[in-house]
């Protein structure tokens, strides 16, 4: 995954514990794609303070999701959300009985996991 998105993802979990001029600057940057200079001439701020209150954040971020890994286990739910999908679909058309009690025990297995 992109740096990039990756980080715009963190910020939309963890950006609620940030401060508001953080969050607000952090979205400038990674969600409105504004640069350092642009972001500096809107919160009046300077063009290093901008770059230093990134740098920060970002690692904060990367803190937050190597310390609670909600991120993670979102992406290991969707992902396990859309395996579900896929057997819900082989099963309305088995037509061996035998088949489809497979396809449930499988399907049950993987919803103890979520």
């Amino acid at each position: 995954m992109e740096e990039r998105v990756y980080l715009s993802m963190l910020l939309g979990l963890y950006g609620s514990l940030l401060t508001d001029k953080q969050r607000d600057i952090m979205k400038l940057y990674y969600d409105d794609d504004l640069s350092l200079s642009e972001i500096s001439e809107i919160t009046t701020t300077t063009r290093q303070a901008i770059y230093d209150i990134i740098k920060r954040c970002h690692k904060t971020l990367l803190n937050y999701e190597k310390n609670l890994q909600l991120l993670e286990k979102y992406n290991k739910n969707e992902d396990l959300k859309k395996s579900i999908k896929e057997d819900l679909v082989k099963a309305k058309y088995k037509i061996k009985d035998n088949e489809i009690l497979s396809i449930i025990h499988d399907i049950e297995n993987k919803l103890e996991q979520i």
